[in-house]
């Protein structure tokens, strides 16, 4: 025998868990989304709701820690007879890809 459907009515409420972010979450992507730190601090203060002069200093001690990308350097042992390798492994961005949108050809016929 087949269980009769419920209806929506009879379910209860869905519940919804929020948990705002941590500050360092939020500092994090701020700095992400942002080459300003005065941004940064605006952006992390909007996620996680405080005032922005609680966010401030940890948005400042956070890019004091947060040093420019190097090229890193890698040790490789090469074998017993060959001496270590240094493999340097440089990051490059890529310029961002444009696409336009074009129609369909006119050719004049209706």
């Amino acid at each position: 025998m087949k269980k009769p459907a419920k209806s929506l009515q009879d379910l209860p409420p869905i519940r919804v868990r929020r948990e705002p972010p941590t500050i360092a979450e939020a500092v994090a992507a701020a700095q992400d989304l942002a080459d300003d730190v005065e941004q940064q601090v605006e952006i992390a203060a909007g996620l996680i709701g405080l005032p922005l002069d609680e966010v401030r200093p940890q948005v400042l001690a956070a890019a004091k820690a947060k040093p420019e990308r190097a090229p890193e350097r890698i040790l490789s042992t090469g074998g017993t007879s060959r001496a270590p390798r240094t493999v340097i492994v440089e990051r490059r961005t890529r310029p961002p890809l444009v696409v336009e949108r074009r129609g369909r050809p006119f050719d004049g016929r209706r």
